[in-house]
């Protein structure tokens, strides 16, 4: 967890609020107490307001100096030593110890501050010991309640989170789904398909078993976050068939990946939506054929193609990038990179370790 800024952590607005509610929460059971066992009684309606307000002021200040302390122990041990079953004892043991400790100094420095302002008639070191254990006391219970707070906060921040994970999670697997089986790539693939089965029946059966292969995959990988790059290497060639199926010698691909490297792992489909990208984008034919490139450089796939886009073809929604860029957010903080460069176009998928991966917690 990294260490978070104390606003962040707790927001004034909220902090205020709360230890305001305290302040006279507390303030309002002193007053009662102290007047009806005669301590301090209460004149009328308007000495109790003045003595509420005025005693509510100085205990919101105090309760200021003690918590932005208890603030900035909860941060750094929740960095240092968070909560957890074998972190628990430690940390009991050190967060009250520090509890006390700034409770300790903050009304010493406060009853010092009183007594050079209005010497008491009590003894010094009395009243030192005595509001020491007060503010010990009132400390540790406001400890308790800043945590409270700020896990409950916390919970609720992961619970909506996990929901909104959820249901984006459901919505890229949806998106990837009819990307993948869509009317349009049925289509053209069963025109193909057509045209094989008159002209070249053995190529019309390499078609049906490819065919096979690349949805069966999708259906088999639809539910995972990641697969090995061998793993998305192979349904690409399928894929990649079908496509020179279609287009002939007009379209190739050449791959040059690092044995080293295809055990890494990367989101399902998202290689394809790369190269289905170039092949929708781009002008193929026999004046114009295009070379799509794949590489590994540096724990990265970078795939490249030349730009020759199809002019009379509408602007290009960007909905691939986005859909490729949302399933890396679900694996990890590296994201995808697309280039336009010396008339080329360039994609870089992060490769992801299977070790670091396995300590992502997802």
């Amino acid at each position: 967890m990294p260490l978070q800024p104390i606003n962040q952590l707790f927001p004034f607005k909220r902090l205020f609020r709360l230890l305001l509610g305290l302040a006279v929460g507390v303030q309002l059971i002193i007053i009662t107490y102290n007047h009806f066992t005669g301590y301090y009684p209460v004149n009328d309606l308007g000495h109790f307001g003045i003595r509420l307000i005025y005693n509510s002021f100085l205990s919101l200040l105090s309760a200021f100096m003690v918590a932005y302390p208890n603030l900035f122990v909860i941060r750094h041990l929740n960095y240092r030593l968070p909560w957890s079953t074998a972190n628990t004892i430690k940390r009991l043991i050190i967060q009250l110890s520090l509890t006390v400790i700034i409770a300790v100094v903050i009304s010493t420095i406060i009853t010092l501050t009183a007594y050079w302002i209005s010497a008491y008639t009590n003894e010094l070191n009395a009243v030192l010991i005595k509001n020491a254990l007060i503010y010990a006391v009132v400390n540790l219970l406001l400890m308790i309640v800043l945590e409270a707070r700020i896990y409950f906060f916390e919970y609720n921040q992961t619970r909506v989170k996990a929901s909104m994970l959820e249901q984006e999670l459901s919505q890229i697997k949806y998106e990837m789904l009819k990307q993948q089986i869509n009317p349009h790539f049925m289509f053209n693939s069963l025109n193909v398909l057509s045209g094989l089965i008159e002209s070249d029946s053995k190529k019309a059966q390499q078609f049906v078993d490819e065919f096979a292969l690349i949805y069966r995959y999708v259906l088999e990988t639809i539910e995972q976050p990641i697969v090995s790059l061998k793993e998305e290497l192979a349904f690409i060639q399928s894929y990649f068939n079908l496509q020179q199926m279609r287009y002939g010698e007009s379209l190739s691909l050449e791959i040059d990946v690092s044995s080293e490297f295809l055990s890494w792992l990367l989101p399902p489909l998202s290689l394809q939506v790369v190269l289905e990208n170039a092949i929708k984008h781009n002008i193929i034919n026999e004046n114009k054929p295009l070379t799509i490139s794949v590489a590994t450089a540096e724990g990265t796939l970078v795939i490249k193609n030349k730009l020759q886009p199809r002019f009379s073809q509408s602007k290009s929604t960007g909905i691939g990038q986005s859909n490729v860029t949302k399933r890396y957010a679900l694996i990890g903080q590296r994201v995808p990179r697309f280039i336009v460069k010396n008339n080329c176009y360039q994609v870089e998928l992060p490769l992801l370790k299977p070790d670091d991966y396995a300590r992502i917690d997802h």
